[in-house]
């Protein structure tokens, strides 16, 4: 589905007020907390799509590297045809089954996350979220930004009221995919709460847990959150942390 739906994907995200705004809001919210000792941070876009939160992450980390993974060979073939600087590579990748040692363990400087966790299996989201935590050297920062309803009549009554009558009848219309938008209606019905995917960050070993909610259509619907993987981190050249509990 997210094949097929990849070639208009930014068209129809785009036309989602507030939909760059919160990517961006979630990349600065990592670049503030992202710092590297030798060189630009080095940082994982995890289910990059076609690249918006690629580009949200380089305009918040101006030199940085980043790796965008992926699981649908479409959305990576939407974000590779765009002109990005050398430090930007993409891969085809599923979380939940990614090759940590292969993308390099404790190596990486920031990880963020839109929109995945809710397309990963209950069952598997403790071991996607293991994963990121192997990944991230010690001090450094996942950010995860996430539509969740569960246990909020108010943001569930306005879920269902913008996908049907919204997102699925422009999904329709301008990409004849029903499957796609109504798949993303029902997943963010059946995703953990806030409640609930905080505490699989704790469980996961995360630490300085905080969550953002946004404004808008999607206040109570879409939430950023932030994680540390406990350590010291690096130590700059004037002697303060490079990474710590912001």
């Amino acid at each position: 589905m997210f094949d097929r739906g990849a070639a208009h994907y930014d068209l129809l995200v785009g036309l989602n007020p507030g939909y760059h705004a919160e990517l961006r809001r979630a990349a600065v919210a990592l670049a503030e907390r992202t710092t590297s000792a030798d060189g630009g941070p080095r940082v994982i876009d995890l289910a990059c799509g076609s690249g918006a939160s690629t580009r949200a992450l380089l305009d918040a980390l101006p030199g940085a590297t980043v790796r965008g993974l992926d699981a649908s060979a479409g959305m990576l073939a939407q974000a590779r045809a765009k002109e990005w600087p050398d430090g930007v590579r993409f891969e085809e990748a599923t979380a939940g089954d990614l090759d940590v040692d292969r993308l390099g363990r404790g190596r990486w400087d920031g990880v963020l996350t839109a929109y995945l966790y809710r397309n990963v299996a209950a069952a598997d989201r403790a071991r996607a979220l293991a994963e990121v935590f192997a990944l991230l050297a010690p001090g450094s920062w996942l950010v995860v930004q996430e539509y969740s309803v569960r246990g909020r009549r108010e943001a569930r009554w306005r879920w269902n009221a913008v996908c049907w009558l919204g997102i699925i009848p422009l999904g329709v219309l301008l990409d004849r995919n029903l499957g796609l938008y109504t798949y993303l209606w029902r997943s963010v019905l059946d995703f953990d709460s806030v409640q609930e995917f905080g505490d699989r960050l704790a469980a996961a070993g995360f630490v300085d847990i905080a969550r953002h909610d946004a404004d808008g259509w999607q206040r109570g619907i879409l939430h950023t959150f932030v994680a540390r993987k406990p350590g010291e981190g690096l130590v700059r050249e004037d002697g303060r942390a490079a990474r710590g509990g912001r």
